[in-house]
């Protein structure tokens, strides 16, 4: 069964917009994991728009469950992981004027990069997953140059107007997974899910994490952390249930 890790950016995000100390995302993470949150993610971009140097060394101390740094391949963020030494890192592709991830990282055009990467990160003893579109030739170049994990971006999923595109990227994240266990390699899945579209991909076999943000953070705003990642849990919990 799938399990949870909330993605807080989006509380430093807020933060940031007044440059001053609060709301503090390592209390978020508190209040996710007493919600019964598996991980907790935190993108550190090399612009520091939302989550920062001193962020990520915090959740490393306070952390009870997995940290899960998202980061690009820039040789300044994989020395701070190095330093860092987090549970598992995520690699994704960075433009400096995205409004959030765009894609996935390009696994077969920057191959030799990332197989230095994950060698580096291996050697931490940390665990390496790429976020990728569910496309046979990524999933094989993630295998080849040696991750631990993919994550399969369901941004395409989210962004589906019509039933017969539900169908079709729901169709596309079950070929990618398929393929991926045939390789060896453990499937994760993010990007666009919320409350409103998680059914139809918690009812997907064989995902094992789900890394959700910005619509837990948006509702928390409502809710509260802590009751915002309980509810989504119950929704997993339930859709993955009905394949038992």
């Amino acid at each position: 069964m799938a399990v949870l890790n909330v993605n807080i950016d989006h509380v430093a995000t807020v933060r940031q917009a007044r440059r001053t100390d609060e709301p503090d995302p390592v209390w978020a993470a508190a209040e996710c994991e007493l919600a019964g949150a598996n991980g907790i993610t935190v993108h550190l971009r090399q612009d520091r728009r939302h989550i920062n140097d001193r962020d990520v060394w915090a959740l490393k101390e306070s952390v009870a469950s997995k940290l899960n740094l998202e980061m690009s391949m820039a040789e300044p963020i994989v020395k701070i992981a190095e330093q860092v030494v987090p549970d598992q890192v995520t690699l994704v592709p960075e433009n400096r004027q995205e409004l959030t991830t765009e894609g996935g990282l390009d696994c077969v055009k920057f191959e030799a990069r990332l197989r230095t990467v994950v060698n580096r990160m291996h050697k931490k003893g940390i665990l390496v997953s790429a976020f990728i579109t569910p496309e046979l030739e990524q999933i094989a170049a993630s295998a080849e140059t040696g991750c631990d994990a993919i994550e399969l971006h369901t941004g395409a999923y989210a962004n589906a107007k019509s039933e017969r595109a539900v169908k079709k990227q729901i169709a596309a994240l079950e070929a990618g997974r398929d393929f991926a266990l045939e390789q060896g390699l453990i499937v994760h899945a993010g990007h666009g899910l919320t409350y409103r579209n998680i059914a139809a991909v918690a009812r997907i076999e064989g995902l094992c994490e789900f890394n959700i943000g910005h619509s837990i953070v948006s509702r928390a705003v409502l809710v509260g952390m802590r009751e915002a990642t309980r509810q989504m849990i119950e929704l997993i919990d339930k859709y993955a249930k009905r394949l038992d």
